[in-house]
Protein backbone atom coordinates (compact mmCIF):
# COMPACT_ATOMS: atom_id res chain seq x y z
CA UNK A 1 0.00 0.00 0.00
CA UNK A 2 0.79 3.75 -0.54
CA UNK A 3 3.32 4.03 2.88
CA UNK A 4 2.90 7.16 5.15
CA UNK A 5 6.59 8.05 3.87
CA UNK A 6 8.11 7.63 0.30
CA UNK A 7 10.92 5.45 0.37
CA UNK A 8 13.88 6.54 -1.10
CA UNK A 9 14.58 7.03 -4.77
CA UNK A 10 16.95 4.32 -5.35
CA UNK A 11 14.34 1.83 -3.51
CA UNK A 12 11.50 3.11 -6.66
CA UNK A 13 11.23 1.35 -9.46
CA UNK A 14 9.34 3.85 -11.52
CA UNK A 15 7.38 2.63 -14.70
CA UNK A 16 6.29 5.43 -17.23
CA UNK A 17 4.17 5.59 -19.94
CA UNK A 18 3.20 8.38 -22.88
CA UNK A 19 -0.35 8.31 -21.10
CA UNK A 20 -1.96 7.24 -24.40
CA UNK A 21 -4.21 4.30 -22.26
CA UNK A 22 -4.43 6.46 -18.94
CA UNK A 23 -5.86 3.51 -16.82
CA UNK A 24 -3.38 1.17 -16.93
CA UNK A 25 -1.59 1.81 -13.94
CA UNK A 26 -4.04 2.34 -11.61
CA UNK A 27 -5.75 -0.91 -12.58
CA UNK A 28 -2.16 -2.76 -12.37
CA UNK A 29 -1.23 -1.24 -8.97
CA UNK A 30 -5.18 -2.46 -7.70
CA UNK A 31 -4.44 -6.17 -9.17
CA UNK A 32 -0.58 -6.16 -7.14
CA UNK A 33 -2.74 -4.77 -3.79
CA UNK A 34 -5.45 -7.50 -4.69
CA UNK A 35 -3.56 -10.57 -5.11
CA UNK A 36 -1.59 -9.21 -1.68
CA UNK A 37 -4.25 -9.90 0.37
CA UNK A 38 -3.20 -13.75 -0.31
CA UNK A 39 -0.16 -15.07 1.08
CA UNK A 40 1.63 -14.26 -2.63
CA UNK A 41 3.99 -11.70 -2.95
CA UNK A 42 3.39 -8.75 -4.73
CA UNK A 43 5.85 -5.63 -5.78
CA UNK A 44 4.65 -2.70 -3.07
CA UNK A 45 2.64 -0.03 -4.67
CA UNK A 46 4.14 3.43 -3.39
CA UNK A 47 2.03 6.21 -6.39
CA UNK A 48 0.24 6.03 -9.55
CA UNK A 49 -0.19 8.88 -11.86
CA UNK A 50 -2.04 8.75 -15.49
CA UNK A 51 1.21 8.34 -17.07
CA UNK A 52 3.38 6.31 -14.56
CA UNK A 53 3.15 3.53 -11.48
CA UNK A 54 6.19 3.87 -8.88
CA UNK A 55 6.76 0.43 -7.29
CA UNK A 56 9.15 -1.20 -4.59
CA UNK A 57 12.55 -1.89 -5.73
CA UNK A 58 12.90 -5.96 -5.80
CA UNK A 59 16.44 -7.65 -4.82
CA UNK A 60 17.79 -10.17 -7.03
CA UNK A 61 18.76 -13.65 -5.69
CA UNK A 62 18.65 -17.03 -7.83
CA UNK A 63 14.98 -18.93 -6.81
CA UNK A 64 15.42 -22.23 -5.18
CA UNK A 65 13.06 -25.48 -5.39
CA UNK A 66 11.97 -24.96 -1.87
CA UNK A 67 11.05 -21.09 -2.89
CA UNK A 68 9.26 -22.32 -5.72
CA UNK A 69 7.37 -24.70 -3.64
CA UNK A 70 6.40 -22.72 -1.30
CA UNK A 71 5.43 -20.06 -4.16
CA UNK A 72 3.15 -22.89 -5.69
CA UNK A 73 1.12 -23.15 -2.22
CA UNK A 74 0.77 -19.33 -1.70
CA UNK A 75 -0.54 -19.26 -5.25
CA UNK A 76 -3.18 -21.54 -4.90
CA UNK A 77 -3.94 -19.91 -1.24
CA UNK A 78 -4.45 -17.01 -3.22
CA UNK A 79 -6.27 -18.50 -6.28
CA UNK A 80 -8.64 -19.88 -3.27
CA UNK A 81 -9.32 -16.05 -2.28
CA UNK A 82 -11.79 -16.11 -4.95
CA UNK A 83 -13.12 -13.07 -7.03
CA UNK A 84 -16.85 -11.74 -7.48
CA UNK A 85 -17.58 -13.35 -10.72
CA UNK A 86 -15.60 -14.42 -13.44
CA UNK A 87 -14.25 -11.49 -15.68
CA UNK A 88 -14.36 -9.55 -12.72
CA UNK A 89 -11.48 -6.96 -12.14
CA UNK A 90 -9.99 -6.07 -8.95
CA UNK A 91 -11.68 -4.01 -6.69
CA UNK A 92 -10.88 -0.19 -6.26
CA UNK A 93 -8.50 -0.13 -3.46
CA UNK A 94 -8.93 2.25 -0.24
CA UNK A 95 -5.18 3.04 -1.18
CA UNK A 96 -6.28 4.70 -4.18
CA UNK A 97 -7.48 7.84 -2.66
CA UNK A 98 -3.48 8.85 -2.11
CA UNK A 99 -2.57 8.42 -5.60
CA UNK A 100 -1.74 11.24 -7.94
CA UNK A 101 -4.36 9.76 -10.33
CA UNK A 102 -6.74 7.73 -8.31
CA UNK A 103 -8.61 4.92 -9.37
CA UNK A 104 -12.32 5.14 -11.24
CA UNK A 105 -15.03 5.01 -8.58
CA UNK A 106 -17.09 2.69 -10.38
CA UNK A 107 -13.92 0.39 -10.77
CA UNK A 108 -12.96 -1.30 -14.15
CA UNK A 109 -15.08 -3.18 -17.11
CA UNK A 110 -12.18 -3.10 -19.55
CA UNK A 111 -8.76 -4.31 -18.76
CA UNK A 112 -5.53 -4.48 -20.88
CA UNK A 113 -3.37 -7.43 -21.65
CA UNK A 114 0.56 -7.10 -23.27
CA UNK A 115 3.22 -5.24 -22.91
CA UNK A 116 3.23 -1.76 -22.18
CA UNK A 117 4.04 -0.14 -25.80
CA UNK A 118 0.94 -1.69 -27.22
CA UNK A 119 -1.94 -3.05 -24.53
CA UNK A 120 -5.04 -4.95 -26.06
CA UNK A 121 -8.01 -3.34 -24.80
CA UNK A 122 -9.77 -6.37 -22.83
CA UNK A 123 -13.25 -7.01 -21.58
CA UNK A 124 -14.06 -7.26 -17.65
CA UNK A 125 -17.65 -8.24 -17.68
CA UNK A 126 -18.58 -9.73 -14.41
CA UNK A 127 -20.20 -13.11 -15.54
CA UNK A 128 -21.57 -16.48 -13.86
CA UNK A 129 -20.00 -18.53 -16.19
CA UNK A 130 -16.17 -19.43 -16.85
CA UNK A 131 -17.30 -20.45 -20.83
CA UNK A 132 -18.90 -17.80 -21.59
CA UNK A 133 -16.05 -15.13 -20.00
CA UNK A 134 -12.99 -16.92 -21.78
CA UNK A 135 -14.69 -17.75 -25.08
CA UNK A 136 -16.72 -14.67 -25.28
CA UNK A 137 -14.82 -11.71 -23.77
CA UNK A 138 -11.16 -13.67 -24.43
CA UNK A 139 -11.06 -15.59 -27.68
CA UNK A 140 -13.97 -13.95 -29.82
CA UNK A 141 -12.21 -11.14 -29.85
CA UNK A 142 -9.03 -11.93 -30.68
CA UNK A 143 -10.43 -14.16 -33.39
CA UNK A 144 -12.08 -10.87 -34.70
CA UNK A 145 -8.69 -9.11 -34.61
CA UNK A 146 -7.31 -11.90 -37.00
CA UNK A 147 -9.86 -12.23 -39.51
CA UNK A 148 -9.62 -8.32 -40.19
CA UNK A 149 -5.93 -8.45 -40.64
CA UNK A 150 -6.69 -10.58 -43.05
CA UNK A 151 -6.40 -14.66 -41.59
CA UNK A 152 -8.64 -17.08 -43.25
CA UNK A 153 -11.83 -18.94 -42.07
CA UNK A 154 -10.14 -22.03 -43.17
CA UNK A 155 -6.77 -21.25 -40.67
CA UNK A 156 -8.86 -20.38 -37.99
CA UNK A 157 -11.66 -23.24 -38.47
CA UNK A 158 -10.04 -25.16 -35.17
CA UNK A 159 -9.82 -22.14 -33.09
CA UNK A 160 -13.30 -21.52 -33.75
CA UNK A 161 -14.48 -24.77 -33.19
CA UNK A 162 -12.65 -24.91 -29.65
CA UNK A 163 -14.05 -20.93 -29.13
CA UNK A 164 -17.72 -22.53 -29.55
CA UNK A 165 -17.44 -25.11 -27.60
CA UNK A 166 -15.93 -23.08 -24.74
CA UNK A 167 -18.67 -20.44 -25.64
CA UNK A 168 -21.36 -23.24 -24.79
CA UNK A 169 -20.52 -24.11 -21.81
CA UNK A 170 -18.18 -27.47 -22.59
CA UNK A 171 -15.70 -26.97 -20.52
CA UNK A 172 -16.77 -25.11 -17.30
CA UNK A 173 -16.66 -27.65 -14.19
CA UNK A 174 -18.44 -25.70 -11.43
CA UNK A 175 -15.24 -24.43 -10.08
CA UNK A 176 -16.00 -20.97 -8.21
CA UNK A 177 -13.90 -17.80 -9.90
CA UNK A 178 -10.39 -17.84 -8.51
CA UNK A 179 -8.23 -14.46 -7.94
CA UNK A 180 -5.47 -15.26 -10.90
CA UNK A 181 -2.64 -13.01 -11.62
CA UNK A 182 -3.84 -13.48 -15.40
CA UNK A 183 0.17 -12.95 -17.36
CA UNK A 184 1.96 -15.16 -15.06
CA UNK A 185 4.79 -16.21 -17.51
CA UNK A 186 8.06 -16.24 -15.51
CA UNK A 187 8.90 -12.35 -16.68
CA UNK A 188 6.37 -11.74 -14.16
CA UNK A 189 7.51 -13.94 -11.48
CA UNK A 190 10.97 -12.22 -9.75
CA UNK A 191 12.61 -13.77 -7.12
CA UNK A 192 15.11 -11.80 -4.10
CA UNK A 193 16.52 -13.79 -0.79
CA UNK A 194 12.80 -14.12 0.30
CA UNK A 195 11.36 -16.29 -2.72
CA UNK A 196 8.88 -15.54 -5.13
CA UNK A 197 7.52 -11.81 -6.24
CA UNK A 198 4.90 -11.26 -8.40
CA UNK A 199 4.38 -7.94 -11.20
CA UNK A 200 2.68 -7.29 -13.83
CA UNK A 201 -0.44 -8.63 -13.21
CA UNK A 202 -3.77 -8.59 -15.45
CA UNK A 203 -5.39 -9.71 -12.26
CA UNK A 204 -9.21 -10.70 -12.56
CA UNK A 205 -11.47 -13.40 -11.58
CA UNK A 206 -10.77 -16.60 -13.76
CA UNK A 207 -10.23 -20.18 -13.67
CA UNK A 208 -7.28 -21.25 -11.26
CA UNK A 209 -5.48 -23.51 -13.80
CA UNK A 210 -4.93 -20.28 -15.91
CA UNK A 211 -2.30 -19.18 -14.32
CA UNK A 212 -0.73 -22.83 -14.49
CA UNK A 213 -1.08 -22.97 -17.72
CA UNK A 214 0.56 -19.41 -18.58
CA UNK A 215 3.61 -20.75 -16.36
CA UNK A 216 4.31 -23.59 -18.68
CA UNK A 217 4.38 -21.62 -22.19
CA UNK A 218 7.73 -19.71 -21.76
CA UNK A 219 9.13 -21.96 -18.83
CA UNK A 220 9.69 -21.27 -14.86
CA UNK A 221 12.48 -21.71 -13.23
CA UNK A 222 11.52 -25.23 -10.83
CA UNK A 223 8.00 -25.28 -12.35
CA UNK A 224 7.61 -29.20 -11.16
CA UNK A 225 8.21 -27.32 -7.97
CA UNK A 226 5.71 -24.71 -8.09
CA UNK A 227 3.04 -27.43 -9.44
CA UNK A 228 4.12 -29.85 -6.51
CA UNK A 229 3.52 -27.11 -4.01
CA UNK A 230 0.44 -25.87 -5.55
CA UNK A 231 -1.29 -29.63 -5.44
CA UNK A 232 0.07 -29.35 -1.90
CA UNK A 233 -2.49 -26.27 -1.23
CA UNK A 234 -5.27 -27.17 -3.15
CA UNK A 235 -5.15 -30.40 -5.37
CA UNK A 236 -6.16 -30.61 -9.21
CA UNK A 237 -9.12 -32.06 -10.80
CA UNK A 238 -8.02 -35.10 -12.65
CA UNK A 239 -6.48 -34.00 -16.18
CA UNK A 240 -5.52 -30.96 -15.25
CA UNK A 241 -2.35 -31.46 -17.17
CA UNK A 242 -4.32 -32.63 -20.45
CA UNK A 243 -6.15 -28.99 -20.33
CA UNK A 244 -3.11 -26.99 -20.46
CA UNK A 245 -3.83 -26.36 -24.17
CA UNK A 246 -7.12 -24.89 -23.22
CA UNK A 247 -6.22 -22.84 -20.73
CA UNK A 248 -3.42 -20.79 -23.19
CA UNK A 249 -5.45 -20.35 -25.86
CA UNK A 250 -5.97 -16.88 -24.70
CA UNK A 251 -2.52 -15.73 -24.53
CA UNK A 252 -1.17 -17.83 -27.32
CA UNK A 253 -4.19 -16.11 -29.56
CA UNK A 254 -3.22 -12.49 -27.70
CA UNK A 255 0.18 -13.08 -29.08
CA UNK A 256 -0.79 -13.87 -32.09
CA UNK A 257 -2.26 -10.67 -32.52
CA UNK A 258 0.56 -8.76 -30.84
CA UNK A 259 3.42 -10.09 -32.44
CA UNK A 260 2.93 -12.62 -35.75
CA UNK A 261 2.78 -10.50 -39.12
CA UNK A 262 -0.54 -9.80 -40.37
CA UNK A 263 -1.17 -12.89 -42.03
CA UNK A 264 -0.69 -15.32 -39.65
CA UNK A 265 2.51 -16.93 -37.86
CA UNK A 266 4.26 -19.12 -35.62
CA UNK A 267 1.99 -18.10 -32.33
CA UNK A 268 -1.08 -18.69 -34.95
CA UNK A 269 0.62 -22.02 -35.19
CA UNK A 270 0.68 -22.92 -31.30
CA UNK A 271 -2.98 -21.02 -30.81
CA UNK A 272 -4.00 -23.66 -33.86
CA UNK A 273 -2.34 -26.75 -32.07
CA UNK A 274 -3.77 -25.24 -28.26
CA UNK A 275 -7.05 -25.32 -29.62
CA UNK A 276 -6.81 -28.88 -31.07
CA UNK A 277 -6.11 -30.15 -28.28
CA UNK A 278 -8.76 -28.82 -26.63
CA UNK A 279 -10.99 -30.47 -28.82
CA UNK A 280 -9.84 -33.64 -28.17
CA UNK A 281 -11.21 -33.10 -24.65
CA UNK A 282 -15.05 -33.99 -25.96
Amino acid sequence: MTPDRKPAEHQIHRKSSDGSSPGVFALEAAGLLWLDEGPVRCAPVHDVGADFLELGRIGSAQPTPEAARSFGRALAQTHDLGAEAFGAAPPVPAASSQWKRPAPEEGWRSGWFGPLEQPIEVSLEPTDSWGAFYGGQRLRPMLERLRTRGVTDSELEDIERATEAIEAGRFDDGDRPARIHGDLWAGNLMWDDQGAVLIDPAAHGDHREQDLAFLSIFGAPHLEEILAGYQEAHPLRDGWHERTGLHQLFVLIAHAVLFDPPRGGSYLGATDRAARSALELL
